[in-house]
């Protein structure tokens, strides 16, 4: 491969919370950072039951990073809140990023919930537009993540990055982006043919691997495991300027079997592998 990794290689490397689901925010930050991580993609709700002044009081003491806080959204009413209600969530979640110091706050659009398509365009971009500029007002990025249509359904109608990046044009602000999840994205065999266009737009990657492409329910396997091209993909995204967080996101039926011991310690030494002296 030769040499593309940046030197602060070990320092951008994250877990998100919901691999690890059955632990809690304390056990998530004090093993993650036992397991060589030294930052963390943050759930909501683990946060919400530690609480959020002992959450960052925690993440401070073990010099912990915040990857990114996970998520906003659900604009469309598909979960049964009104716009409004998703809003006034989404910009409470805003503030928490700031707070938290976070790399960015991950936004999901929400189905399309009987919407027509541009409907459902409207009321997300109506969202975004909001929301982006309280986010920059308070120096948050925005990264808002498409999804593999095979499991897209309850969370996102936007399931390809041409049709985000279409939306985000029409937002004037410069605070918004995309995240980049390999196991959603990279499922199309010409990824790395479009990808390096793609690369401006990224402030978030998130590393999944798959055995085959999401059909229902998400089903990531150990990281190396699949199909997913990942050291190709890392290749080609840092020789294009990345220098945010890769975030490991690891759960469904492929991996129940192992403990999460073994799957931070999994991800940790394929992602080391690719960092070359």
């Amino acid at each position: 491969m030769g040499r593309f990794m940046h030197k602060s290689w070990n320092s951008r490397l994250s877990v998100l919370e919901l691999s690890t689901l059955r632990w809690s925010f304390e056990d998530d930050v004090i093993r993650y950072h036992e397991h060589g991580y030294r930052a963390i993609g943050i759930w909501r709700p683990k946060l919400s039951d530690c609480g959020e002044a002992k959450g960052r009081e925690l993440l401070s003491e073990m010099d912990m990073s915040v990857s990114s806080l996970h998520w906003a959204g659900g604009f469309t009413g598909h979960d049964g809140r009104t716009f409004r209600e998703s809003l006034h969530d989404a910009l409470d979640a805003v503030q928490l990023a700031a707070d938290l110091q976070a790399d960015c706050l991950t936004v999901l659009a929400g189905s399309r919930a009987g919407h027509t398509k541009s409907h459902a365009r409207r009321i997300f971009a109506t969202a975004l537009r909001e929301l982006a500029e309280c986010a920059q007002a308070l120096g948050v990025q925005l990264a808002v993540e498409p999804m593999h249509s095979g499991c897209a359904q309850d969370f996102t109608f936007l399931t390809n990055i041409p049709d985000t990046l279409d939306i985000l044009s029409s937002i004037p602000h410069s605070n918004v982006g995309i995240v980049f999840d390999c196991y959603h994205m990279a499922q199309d065999p010409n990824v790395l043919d479009w990808l390096p266009s793609a690369v401006p737009f990224i402030r978030l990657v998130q590393c999944g691997d798959a055995k085959c492409a999401p059909l229902g329910m998400q089903n990531r396997c150990l990281l190396g495991d699949g199909c997913v091209p990942i050291p190709e993909i890392i290749q080609t995204i840092e020789r294009y300027g990345y220098e945010g967080y890769y975030e490991v996101e690891l759960l469904g039926e492929d991996v129940e079997e192992y403990d999460y011991e073994h799957l931070l310690d999994s991800s940790r030494k394929l992602l080391n592998s690719l960092s070359l002296s």
